[in-house]
C-alpha cells in the first residue's frame, strides 16, 4: 500500500472515533444520562420519596442499566472477535453493530418526560450502547495494521483526540440549537430548532436521533477509505471460533504479562467507565446543576480530552504506553477522592459557607481532568494492547481486550449501585471507583512495558 493510501486509511479509521464518540459524550455522560436522572428523580419524588432517596433511586436505576449492558458486552466480546478472525471479515460485523447503534440511539426520542416509560429509555439506550461497544472491538483490531510498533501510540492518541473533537462539536451543536434550559431557551437564548417543544423536553430527547444521524453521516469516510484487510479465513463458523477462543484463553497461562495486563485494564477501565457513566448524573443529583450546565461541563471535559489525548500520544511514542497509563491512573484517583469529599456544603470534608461557588469551580476542574486523563488512559491502553497482540488473530486479541474492559463492566455500576443503596447517598455511592483504580494500578507492576507476543 503506497503512502497516500496508507494515510487515507488512517484518516478513515479516525473517522470511526469522530462518528461514534457522541454516544459516550452526549448519551452516556452529558445529556441523556443527566436527562434520565432528572426525569427519574422527579418520577420517584412524585411517588413520595424525599430528594436524597429519589436521587439515590434514580442513580441505582441508571447503574443497573450499565451493569446489564456491561455483562452482555463483556461476555460476547471475545467470541465475536474469534468469529471475525475465523471467517476473515470484519466489515459485515461493523455494519451490523453500526445498525444497532443507530436504532438504539434513535429510540431515545420516545422517552416520556414524565418518567412513565423509564424501562423503554433504558432498553433503547442499552441496544445502541451494545452496538457502539461491539463495533469498537473490530475497529480497535485494525490498529496494529495502521503503522509500526513505534507509530501505533501516536495513531491511537490522535484517533482519540479526533474523536473527542467530534464529541465536543456535537455537544456544542446540541447546546446552541436544541437542548432547552429551564427557561425553555437554549444556551444562547434561541428557541429549540425545528419547532421542538421545550415543555415536552423535546430538545433533550432529540439527542438520540441527532446522535444516530451524526454516526450515519460520519461513518461514510470510514466505509469508503478503510478496506477490509482482516486475516485470512481460518475456519467456517461458530465451532471453529469457539476452538480459536479456547486456544487463546488456554495460552494466557504462558503469557503472564498479557494476563496481568488484561486483569489490570479490566479494573481501571471499569473505574473510568464508572466515572464517565456517573459524572453528569453526579453533577445533577449532588450539586443540583441543570442539564445545560452539565453540558457546559462536558465542553470543558471534551476540550481537555482532545488536547490530553493528542499530547499523551506523543508521550506514548517517546516513553511507551505504560508510564502514561500509570500517571493517568494516579491523577484520576486523586480526582475521585476530591469528588467523594464534596457536595454543596463541604469540600475535602471541610464545611463551606452557604452559597459557596467553590464546589462548582472544583467540579469543573475535576471534569477537565477526568476528560483529559481519561482520554490519555484509553489511548495509551489501546497502544499497550497492540504490544501484546497476536498478529495472526488481531480481532480475537482485541476481543479479549474487550472482555477485559467489559467482563466486569457491570462491576463499577454494581458497586456504585450497592454503595448508593446502602448509604442512601449518591455522593458516597461513587467511592468504590477509587478501589478499582488502585487495584488496577497495583497489577501493572507485573506488566512488561514492551509487551509480549505469543510463542
Amino acid at each position: 500500500m503506497d503512502e497516500a493510501a496508507s494515510r487515507k486509511r488512517i484518516w478513515g479509521w479516525y473517522f470511526f472515533d469522530w462518528a461514534s464518540q457522541p454516544y459516550h459524550t452526549l448519551l452516556v455522560t452529558f445529556v441523556f444520562g443527566p436527562f434520565f436522572a432528572s426525569i427519574a428523580t422527579a418520577h420517584y419524588a412524585g411517588m413520595g420519596l424525599n430528594e436524597t432517596l429519589a436521587d439515590a433511586k434514580a442513580q441505582s436505576l441508571w447503574s443497573g442499566c450499565l451493569t446489564i449492558t456491561g455483562l452482555i458486552i463483556g461476555f460476547g466480546a471475545p467470541l465475536l472477535g474469534a468469529m471475525a478472525d475465523t471467517v476473515g471479515k470484519r466489515l459485515p460485523w461493523i455494519v451490523f453493530f453500526s445498525a444497532l447503534y443507530v436504532i438504539g440511539a434513535s429510540g431515545i426520542w420516545w422517552t416520556n418526560p414524565d418518567g412513565s416509560n423509564l424501562t423503554w429509555a433504558l432498553v433503547t439506550f442499552g441496544v445502541g450502547f451494545i452496538g457502539a461497544e461491539y463495533a469498537l472491538i473490530f475497529i480497535n483490531s485494525q490498529l496494529p495494521s495502521l503503522g509500526t510498533r513505534e507509530d501505533v501510540g501516536k495513531i491511537s492518541g490522535s484517533g482519540f483526540a479526533f474523536g473527542y473533537a467530534g464529541g465536543l462539536l456535537s455537544l456544542l451543536i446540541m447546546l446552541v440549537f436544541f437542548l432547552e434550559q429551564p427557561t425553555g431557551k437554549t444556551l444562547v437564548g434561541l428557541d429549540p430548532a425545528f419547532g421542538l417543544d421545550p415543555a415536552q423536553r423535546e430538545g433533550a430527547r432529540f439527542v438520540g436521533p441527532f446522535t444516530a444521524l451524526w454516526f450515519a453521516v460520519f461513518m461514510i469516510p470510514y466505509f469508503l477509505w478503510v478496506p477490509d484487510l482482516g486475516p485470512g479465513r481460518r475456519g467456517r463458523g461458530f465451532g471453529d471460533a469457539l476452538r480459536l477462543l479456547k486456544r487463546s484463553i488456554m495460552n494466557l497461562g504462558a503469557r503472564r504479562s498479557l494476563l496481568t495486563y488484561l486483569g489490570s485494564s479490566m479494573l481501571y477501565r471499569d473505574a473510568l467507565n464508572g466515572l464517565y457513566g456517573f459524572g453528569g448524573t453526579y453533577a445533577l443529583l449532588v450539586l443540583n446543576w441543570d442539564i445545560v450546565r452539565v453540558g457546559v461541563f462536558g465542553i470543558v471535559g471534551a476540550l481537555s480530552a482532545a488536547a490530553f489525548s493528542w499530547i499523551g500520544g506523543r508521550f506514548d511514542g517517546r516513553f511507551g504506553p505504560k508510564p502514561v497509563i500509570i500517571g493517568a491512573i494516579l491523577g484520576l484517583t486523586i480526582v475521585c477522592v476530591i469528588i467523594v469529599s464534596m457536595d454543596r456544603s463541604q469540600l475535602l470534608w471541610m464545611p463551606l459557607e452557604d452559597g459557596s461557588g467553590l464546589p462548582d469551580v472544583t467540579f469543573l476542574i475535576c471534569g477537565a481532568l477526568i476528560g483529559g486523563l481519561g482520554g490519555t488512559l484509553q489511548a495509551a491502553s489501546r497502544s499497550l494492547m497492540v504490544r501484546h497482540t497476536d498478529p495472526d488473530a488481531p480481532t480475537e486479541s482485541f476481543g479479549l481486550y474487550g472482555l477485559s474492559g467489559r467482563a466486569t463492566a457491570f462491576l463499577a455500576p454494581a458497586l456504585v449501585w450497592a454503595a448508593t443503596e446502602m448509604s442512601g447517598n449518591a455522593r458516597i455511592g461513587i467511592t468504590p471507583v477509587i478501589g478499582l483504580f488502585l487495584i488496577g494500578l497495583l497489577l501493572l507492576r507485573w506488566v512488561r512495558a514492551e509487551g509480549d507476543q505469543p510463542t
